[in-house]
């Protein structure tokens, strides 16, 4: 009899819809590399048989349709999926039968329009491709074209679309990609990776809301299967619970991974590397509202090579006096019951508090009135920083402290390469009303690892987290209600000090 484990939680089941690289670089290939690296359950339904390798694409075999639509059938009645990437569709019978099916399921879908193969070898005809904007198109979650594909989604005939791109913006693109979902695309990722610029820039819209992502280009020759392994990337994001602009954060990161430490395999164009989970800074990409902000990106001081350490964030000024003779080198003021000369009354105390302890002090939001006394830094959240002006305090060499709970959150930090960062909640928390779930300890891990600046855990902490979050890479730990609100305040803040002086040298 075979016995199966009641507590083991099933891993998502992503679907790849797509054609078979034999060179292993792109296609299905590709696809079941990325989903497994990034932990789901990858099933596959081939479209087409190919001859191919790093330098071209000789020959396509499309499978027939009845084939295509078994294996769509066998799938779906025992395996159905949470997310489908759908990649080369090789005729007009395979888009009609993937858009019938398509309507007999909820789950989430990217698609990949592939209009040319890299070499240039055609993988669709203009039949095709209306009934891919006809039939698939409305179904899609997200379509990553690149230039050329946006042109013929949007009605230029695939002869006269211009595969590769000299200019990687036009300055019609935004409009264009807004043109898609009005056409009935749900968002659209425009991919900005063809061209010999600086950057890499991708733009993503669904009509109501957008974003660039911005990455350093990286000229290297291993880019066989770039957009299968990003659309890949993102359905397998989307599948493990990340929302959509979450997984186009990771779906890029992972892409920017796979080509910084891809080899040379073959003889024309090598496949992308495959190293599961992004867990480099150099990989995460920035994002801007505009193209021209991920082009020009500010840049604050560091604090300097001290950790955080124990990082209090207090209402009071007369809390630095009790807390930092004690040897607490990092404070934040978060006063949120005064305004006017009451606060700014406030903010000059604890500055001048900090200065004789030779302490690093954050004024919490308060940026004007922080740039105005020479404050050592600022910590804002999100909304805050697009309000502050951040010129102005970088060009005053304020030190910039910035909250993130997510990728896309630390996507926008990255964009403005802070000099600290708060990372939570990492555990529920009572300070705030929670709109957002715990991170957890592995899920301050892997968004600590992706951030390019020291990290302070924030959220529901205790003493008791201390050897945890500084194995999960934890810089400071921001402590409010554990210290704050204890019977005697000093005597837990040594506490604290006793466990992370431990911690380190351990």
């Amino acid at each position: 009899m075979t016995h199966y484990s009641s507590h083991v939680v099933p891993r998502p089941i992503v679907w790849t819809i797509a054609g078979s690289d034999p060179g292993g670089g792109a296609g299905i290939q590709a696809d079941l590399k990325t989903m497994t690296g990034l932990g789901v359950h990858a099933c596959t339904v081939i479209t087409a048989l190919t001859v191919q390798n790093t330098t071209g694409v000789f020959r396509v075999a499309p499978v027939a349709p009845d084939l295509l639509r078994e294996q769509l059938a066998a799938l779906a009645a025992d395996l159905p999926p949470a997310a489908i990437k759908i990649g080369m569709l090789a005729t007009v019978e395979h888009v009609r039968i993937v858009a019938e099916f398509l309507r007999q399921t909820d789950a989430f879908v990217v698609c990949d329009p592939v209009l040319n193969a890299t070499s240039g070898a055609r993988l669709l005809d203009t039949e095709g491709w209306q009934g891919l904007i006809e039939g698939i198109l409305p179904r899609a979650d997200v379509v990553t074209p690149n230039l050329a594909e946006l042109e013929v989604l949007g009605g230029t005939s695939p002869s006269e679309a211009i595969v590769i791109q000299a200019e990687p913006l036009k300055p019609a693109l935004e409009e264009a990609a807004s043109e898609l979902v009005r056409r009935g695309a749900r968002s659209v990722l425009v991919k900005g990776g063809h061209g010999g610029t600086e950057f890499s820039q991708d733009y993503w819209t669904n009509g109501h809301n957008a974003f660039w992502l911005t990455s350093p280009r990286q000229h290297v020759r291993h880019t066989h299967g770039t957009g299968c392994t990003l659309s890949a990337a993102i359905a397998a994001a989307h599948a493990l619970g990340l929302t959509l602009p979450d997984a186009l954060v990771l779906g890029k990161a992972y892409l920017n991974q796979g080509l910084r430490r891809g080899e040379n395999l073959g003889r024309g164009h090598g496949p992308l590397a495959h190293h599961g989970w992004p867990d480099a800074a150099a990989d995460l990409p920035w994002a801007t509202p505009t193209a021209a902000a991920g082009r020009a990106r500010l840049i604050f001081p560091s604090c300097g090579p001290a950790p955080l350490g124990l990082y209090p964030i207090v209402d009071r000024a007369a809390w630095l006096e009790q807390l930092l003779p004690l040897g607490i080198t990092t404070i934040q003021l978060r006063v949120k019951d005064l305004t006017g000369t009451a606060l700014e009354k406030e903010i000059c105390a604890a500055i001048a508090i900090a200065r004789r302890f030779d302490a690093r002090l954050f004024i919490n939001d308060a940026w004007a009135l922080a740039l105005q006394h020479g404050a050592y830094g600022v910590h804002l959240g999100q909304e805050d920083a697009r309000q502050a002006d951040l010129g102005a305090l970088a060009r005053a060499g304020l030190r910039l402290g910035l909250s993130a709970h997510n990728y896309i959150e630390l996507a926008c930090a990255h964009a403005l390469q802070p000099s600290c960062l708060g990372l939570g909640p990492v555990f529920a928390t009572t300070t705030k009303r929670m709109t957002l779930s715990p991170l957890g300890i592995d899920g301050f891990r892997r968004l600590r690892r992706l951030a390019g600046c020291p990290v302070a855990a924030i959220g529901g902490l205790t003493p008791e987290h201390v050897p945890a979050l500084r194995a999960a890479g934890a810089d400071g730990f921001a402590v409010v209600t554990d210290l704050v609100n204890a019977p005697d305040p000093r005597a837990r803040a040594a506490e604290w000090l006793r466990l992370l002086a431990r911690a380190c040298t351990s």
